[in-house]
């Protein structure tokens, strides 16, 4: 029998979450990239579960991760992003806040996506038309909420709009202090977090179309209904780029006119 993309996408953040927790406090290899980043053992025994699993159920669709790069044919307009483990500095300093993102998207729409908690084994999932938290076998419907005040912002480079927006100068504003209290958790799982109600917003600069990092979350926000633009107010992808994603129009158009400030 078929296995549906929900299913899918959940075995897999599910496989390299498991491998996340397995790793965790172990002897880690370290491979360094450009810029200073680097990825781990860890990251790359994650990513090859997670390309187990869709490449066994789905052998035609393309997979790109962002260890490995792109695997598989390029003509049937299905391609796997995957993120094995986001938060790898937090991981490394064994700190626990890292997440596990697979989105599949099907030409210009992320069509089912899961942001994994590996150890509060929570998972965050959308079939693209609504957006749901598992844990403990079953699932409830995320609801956004804007209560906690909360805004998680990222700090982590590149900055291609740094002439005009940087998130460090924001969070001095004192319009920024009055209505919001700030976080940095430097893993997008703070993204899935928006559509869950744990956090108000989530605030980045860059350049996020077909981003590894970003498309479970941002898929998981916008079926939870929240508020997802750049950081300039435009649709996600064009203008100058970034991202707003906010629980309500309310602290939407706070943070747009604090992001126009800094």
């Amino acid at each position: 029998m078929s296995i549906t993309d929900v299913a899918l996408v959940l075995d897999a953040v599910d496989a390299g979450a498991a491998v996340v927790r397995a790793h965790y406090g172990s002897a880690l290899g370290r491979i360094d990239k450009a810029g200073g980043d680097f990825a781990t053992t860890a990251d790359i025994a994650a990513e090859a579960a997670i390309v187990d699993v869709l490449r066994a159920a789905r052998p035609n669709d393309v997979v790109l991760g962002e260890e490995g790069g792109r695997r598989g044919r390029e003509d049937n307009g299905r391609v796997w992003l995957v993120d094995p483990l986001c938060g790898t500095v937090n991981y490394a300093a064994r700190n626990m806040l890292v997440s596990v993102n697979v989105a599949l998207q099907t030409g210009t729409r992320t069509a089912v996506a899961a942001s994994a908690d590996p150890f509060t084994e929570e998972v965050f999932w959308t079939d693209g038309d609504a957006a749901y938290v598992r844990s403990r076998g079953g699932d409830e419907r995320l609801v956004p909420s804007a209560g906690s005040r909360l805004v998680d912002v990222n700090l982590d480079p590149p900055f291609p709009n740094r002439d005009t927006f940087l998130a460090a100068r924001m969070l001095a504003d004192e319009g920024f202090i009055e209505q919001f209290r700030p976080r940095v958790v430097s893993t997008t799982l703070a993204v899935a977090w928006v559509a869950a109600g744990r956090r108000a917003a989530y605030v980045t600069d860059g350049h996020l179309r077909d981003s590894v990092h970003f498309a479970a979350g941002i898929a998981l926000c916008q079926a939870a209904g929240c508020v997802v633009t750049g950081i300039d107010g435009q649709p996600l992808h064009t203008g100058v780029g970034g991202l707003v994603v906010a629980a309500d129009d309310r602290t939407h158009a706070a943070l747009l006119a604090l992001v126009r400030g800094a």
